[in-house]
């Protein structure tokens, strides 16, 4: 799959992760969190709202998001769209009347990354609860001040990679390959035990193991 696709289709995914799912979310319950779901992502409270491939998907409702805005997907469900105010600074960038493209298999390709990030953070870390942020679109979890996680791709890596981020940086070099501390691709990983292994090998890394 050619870059400039998937990043387009992550934008796009990004966009309605932050204004239609976690923004309504937000003031209607609370929560900006969003959790993986089967083919993708979505609320955790009211409104009842995922993302499956390149479709939003509300009761009774199946709308695509092949080319839409998030205005007209809010439009059609009665939602007020927009982003969780004053909570972060970063984002998508993308505003409500923006076009939106997802192209299915690109989207498909990230619904598969959030689903093996989400399958080894918590069999690695027995009772965790993987989140996906809509401020920066990534599924991970913090224990013991390091983050670990998985992100469809952002500035620093255009593909979807595994990182470990310690609270307290790390030397560089090494394992730690990265500003924030080590990250790899998923497409080195391979799979869930290759992801799983390579969030492993940061714990016992930044713990001094």
């Amino acid at each position: 799959m050619d870059t400039e696709t998937l990043v387009r289709t992550r934008r796009a995914l990004h966009a309605v992760a932050e204004l239609v799912l976690a923004g309504p979310q937000y003031r209607a319950g609370g929560t900006i969190r969003l959790r993986a779901r089967p083919g993708g992502f979505a609320t955790v409270v009211e409104p009842e709202l995922r993302v499956v491939g390149a479709e939003l998907v509300a009761p009774g409702r199946v709308l695509s998001l092949e080319r839409t805005t998030c205005s007209e997907l809010g439009t059609a469900l009665g939602l007020a769209v927009g982003a969780p105010a004053g909570l972060y600074h970063d984002g998508p960038g993308v505003a409500a009347d923006d076009p939106v493209e997802a192209d299915p298999s690109a989207a498909r390709r990230i619904a598969d990354c959030f689903a093996l990030g989400d399958a080894a953070l918590r069999g690695l870390f027995t009772g965790a609860d993987p989140v996906i942020w809509p401020e920066h679109f990534d599924i991970g979890v913090t224990v013991d001040e390091v983050n670990y996680g998985v992100s469809p791709g952002d500035a620093f890596q255009p593909e979807p990679y595994a990182y470990v981020g310690p609270h307290t940086p790390p030397r560089p070099g090494g394992f730690w390959n990265a500003p924030f501390g080590a990250a790899r691709t998923v497409r080195e990983l391979g799979d869930v035990g290759g992801l799983t292994a390579f969030l492993d090998q940061g714990r016992r890394l930044a713990h001094g193991a």
